[in-house]
């Protein structure tokens, strides 16, 4: 493995048209970064090879985090730290809060961006490492073999490819029912949060809904889930700096002592945030007690099919449904 970035164009465009153009201009061989904590690893180990890198970090009309009315919007490039030390977030969303306060580390956070914590790609070490797995253009998929080391892959949807989303935020996003604004020679396209990720089944060679060309430049919270209780949870080898072996968000409302609506959602399961829908249908309607407790702790994984080394996320995702069960009562 070579230690060093190849050779590249590096442009700061002073506007989303100007960064529209440019990635026109380029087509493939453009790379838009804002914190770029997942795209200089790319780089230095030389799997990417722009010629063209698009740096969007000063756009000021893709920063900060502003009221709506009815919603709360937060710029593509602005900061974990920003969204974690946010007022106006704390008040109404902190699963997100909760959230991009356990991404990586400080050092991180301070330059890293929702934007890039959401589209960033997977941290399967097989593709990162430059085998010719299912999702890199080959035919096999390295993670999934008798002899292969699986402990951070998926339990769920192995279509060619067992790797999973790295993101803190997402599944927090999909639980919140946040919007995700993107950008396209002008024409600008609302995607739910749930649907901004996407399986191997339906491209192996993406984790989300973007494409070249394409640019993210807003994310959107209904103040539907303001002030609604709220759990997040991540569970890594580290305290910091590891990816989620399992995270888990849940907002909650809760209406004459009982459930009256619920979204949860679990992170390192499969290629995407997986929502608990089976989890959510139980709690609906009812009372927060120890049986509701134990029911969520049974069905959380249901379905799940373990590879050689992570049966432990079974239990775990259970035992995760059952913590964010009791924080209601």
């Amino acid at each position: 493995m070579t230690d060093y970035m190849h050779s590249f164009d590096l442009f700061e465009p002073a506007s989303v048209e100007e960064t529209a153009r440019l990635v026109d201009k380029y087509g493939k061989d453009a790379w838009i970064i804002a914190g770029g904590k997942d795209s200089f690893d790319w780089f230095k180990d030389r799997h990417k090879k722009p010629q063209a890198v698009i740096n969007i970090s000063g756009l000021k009309q893709l920063h900060g985090i502003k009221d709506g009315g009815d919603h709360v919007s937060i710029g593509a490039v602005t900061t974990l730290t920003e969204i974690e030390d946010s007022k106006l977030l704390q008040k109404n969303f902190p699963l997100l809060t909760a959230a991009a306060a356990k991404v990586a580390s400080p050092q991180i956070r301070n330059a890293g961006t929702i934007g890039g914590n959401v589209s960033q790609d997977t941290r399967c070490s097989y593709y990162r490492d430059g085998f010719p797995c299912y999702r890199a253009g080959g035919n096999t998929c390295y993670a999934n073999t008798p002899t292969a080391m699986n402990r951070e892959h998926a339990l769920y949807d192995a279509n060619r490819c067992v790797a999973v989303t790295p993101s803190d935020t997402g599944p927090a996003l999909v639980a919140l029912e946040a919007e995700i604004i993107i950008s396209r020679k002008g024409k600008i396209r609302t995607v739910p949060a749930e649907n901004f990720f996407i399986s191997p089944a339906v491209d192996i060679t993406r984790m989300t809904v973007l494409e070249k060309g394409d640019i993210l430049t807003e994310i959107r919270i209904p103040k539907k889930w303001s002030g609604a209780k709220h759990y997040f949870e991540k569970v890594a080898d580290r305290e910091t700096w590891d990816f989620a072996l399992v995270n888990i968000a849940m907002v909650a409302k809760i209406t004459g002592g009982k459930v009256s609506d619920v979204r949860i959602a679990c992170g390192g399961v499969q290629n995407t945030p997986r929502r608990l829908t089976n989890v959510e249908d139980l709690m609906k309607g009812e009372a927060v007690n120890s049986e509701m407790e134990a029911l969520a702790k049974r069905v959380a994984a249901q379905g799940a099919k373990a590879l050689n080394y992570n049966h432990f996320k079974i239990p775990l995702m259970g035992n995760l449904a059952a913590r964010a069960v009791r924080s209601l009562a």
